[in-house]
């Protein structure tokens, strides 16, 4: 059986304090998971669950502070800086904003053109001709090249920063909210995009998304994180038809209803999400929990696997 092309495993990332006898907040805290070549990983859950500082912690964009992230066989954590500048060409980033991700002073070509100039691809004739093919993979016009950022719409923009994502073809491809601040029917679009070139250039993605919806609709499994810890994980199937945890019972109760006619309980949670730079003792999660035991309130869930390659973590499975 071949190898993951990402395994991380203990993931930790902890920001200091800001201010004198403040608290360290950690924002990702012992997280492990995997993801095969070409395929999906969705991470999913509330604003400040740490879903985005996961995925910028795996391509070293920020340190973590432990844990281990290994991609196509070797141990990123412990590149040097121009090994890890080298590797950088296989693990690419789609952001949340594609107008703030673009430099509004180049114009589109110059941004699609840099990633090939600062990993020395090709000479200048091949380079403008990569970036007027990848132009039109992504449904651009290639004389949209000598245009800048502003003159495009937000649907338009988005499709810059995956083509810049995509040009140097890479293997990993973390998308960060990548339609969140799009329309719904731009939406569509985006992601149909993304699973052509999904297919077309065998990438395999890490998707950030709060939507469930949109996670269910491209991934092949799932992370489901709260308060900095990964809560259940594994296939989309086995996630969306049985949810172990309570949280992500009361995630997927808060879908909106495909028909009319459709039955299904909503779970409330109550309460609000707690400050992640004091959370809650025991299950980060007990507070809120309408399932919450003695346990829950001063001991930590372990991860109890549930079936091969899944796993929740939560007292009422042990």
């Amino acid at each position: 059986m071949n190898a993951p092309l990402l395994q991380v495993t203990g993931l930790k990332k902890h920001f200091a304090p800001t201010k004198p006898g403040g608290a360290v907040v950690k924002a990702v805290d012992d997280v492990s998971f995997a993801i095969d070549e070409g395929k999906t990983l969705g991470l999913v859950g509330e604003s400040g669950c740490g879903k985005s500082t996961t995925g910028r912690s795996v391509l070293r964009l920020i340190e973590p502070s432990a844990g281990s992230v290994r991609f196509m066989g070797e141990e990123i954590s412990s590149l040097s800086a121009s090994a890890l500048r080298t590797m950088r060409r296989h693990m690419q980033m789609v952001f949340q904003d594609p107008f703030a991700s673009l430099n509004p002073r180049m114009t589109i070509g110059e941004v699609l053109e840099e990633p090939l100039i600062v990993h020395g691809l090709f000479d200048r004739a091949t380079r403008r001709r990569k970036v007027a093919e990848m132009l039109d993979v992504v449904g651009l016009s290639a004389a949209y090249a000598s245009r800048h950022p502003h003159e495009f719409s937000g649907g338009q923009r988005q499709r810059v920063g995956i083509a810049r994502a995509v040009i140097t073809r890479p293997k990993l491809v973390v998308a960060d909210e990548a339609v969140s601040a799009l329309d719904v029917s731009i939406q569509a679009q985006i992601l149909n995009l993304l699973q052509a070139l999904q297919k077309e250039f065998a990438l395999t993605y890490l998707f950030v998304s709060h939507d469930l919806a949109v996670i269910r609709h491209v991934s092949d499994s799932i992370g489901v994180m709260y308060l900095g810890r990964m809560v259940e994980y594994g296939r989309c199937e086995s996630v969306y038809s049985a949810p172990k945890h309570p949280y992500t019972q009361a995630l997927l109760s808060a879908i909106p209803r495909e028909h009319p006619d459709q039955v299904r309980e909503r779970i409330i949670l109550r309460g609000g999400t707690p400050n992640p730079a004091a959370p809650p003792s025991g299950c980060h999660f007990h507070p809120r929990c309408t399932s919450c035991m003695d346990i829950c309130k001063t001991t930590a869930p372990p991860r109890v696997e549930t079936a091969p390659g899944e796993y929740v973590a939560c007292h009422l499975y042990r």
